[in-house]
């Protein structure tokens, strides 16, 4: 399976949800793009993890591949399946009142609770039932 991302922006996003934490161990670090292209999907095991959420994993390798924000249909693809994306920054850090201590990341980048991103999205539109 290879996975070809057009448009990825210039940062990544961290969420750190108890969620992300037991999908990939620690947090969830994700890149977006303008466009994707996924070459042997049929390799991808994707997964409801949430009422408004879905997950998928490579099922050949066992790779955390992506999150799916349902309401949009909007993916988001794990920032370790690129290499370019190691000297990326960090856009903002999500759910971090959900963090393990042994999860803390250094700098000066945005810090979102749960509570804060569930209402800048129910602002935005969104209903989660």
């Amino acid at each position: 399976m290879t996975v070809e991302l057009d448009g990825v922006g210039s940062s990544v996003e961290i969420c750190q949800c108890s969620m992300c934490r037991r999908w990939g161990g620690a947090y969830y670090a994700a890149l977006t793009g303008d466009s994707v292209t996924v070459a042997g999907e049929d390799s991808a095991r994707v997964y409801r993890s949430s009422a408004w959420a879905e997950r998928a994993f490579c099922r050949t390798c066992g790779s955390t591949l992506w999150f799916r924000f349902l309401p949009t249909g909007n993916r988001s693809f794990s920032a370790g399946l690129f290499d370019g994306a190691a000297g990326l920054p960090i856009e903002k850090e999500i759910f971090v009142d959900e963090r393990a201590d042994w999860c803390r990341i250094e700098g000066g980048h945005r810090r979102m609770t749960g509570e804060e991103i569930m209402a800048e999205a129910k602002a935005a539109g969104f209903t989660f039932d």
